[in-house]
């Protein structure tokens, strides 16, 4: 057993050391998107349309960031599930810049739970800000 620990220890190191990372992190930032995000977003989420005034290029970087931001958000978000952190709300905002098909159903069936919206309602209250409509 002592022989594994010394072969893997630096590996369980940084495990540790980006778990906690992850945690405190997921900390700051998920509550800042919430913060950021308008009250009808759950509402009008699946309204991300271009602009008939938006240049293609900046309406193409704009999405490639989105899907990033989403991807990320959605691995951050499962990693949290085994690891400390905010996984299912984390999942949530991922999933939400995310464009796919049955998206829409997918979201509404994680928001129809009450702890979930109790949670991102709670995370509004911090913030002083009005709480998030939901469907």
């Amino acid at each position: 057993m002592q022989n594994l620990l010394d072969q893997y220890g630096s590996i369980l190191t940084w495990l540790g050391i980006i778990s906690t990372c992850t945690f405190f992190l997921s900390l700051l930032i998920i509550p800042w998107i919430v913060y950021k995000l308008d009250s009808k977003f759950f509402i009008h989420l699946h309204e991300h349309k271009k602009r008939e005034d938006e240049h293609p290029v900046i309406f193409i970087l704009l999405k490639g960031l989105r899907y990033f931001l989403g991807t990320a958000l959605l691995l951050a978000g499962i990693l949290m599930i085994f690891l400390p952190g905010q996984g299912i709300l984390t999942i949530i905002l991922g999933l939400s810049l995310l464009d796919f098909p049955g998206k829409r159903a997918l979201i509404d069936g994680i928001l129809k739970f009450p702890s979930i919206q109790k949670a991102l309602n709670w995370i509004r209250a911090k913030g002083h800000k009005e709480p998030f409509l939901f469907l």
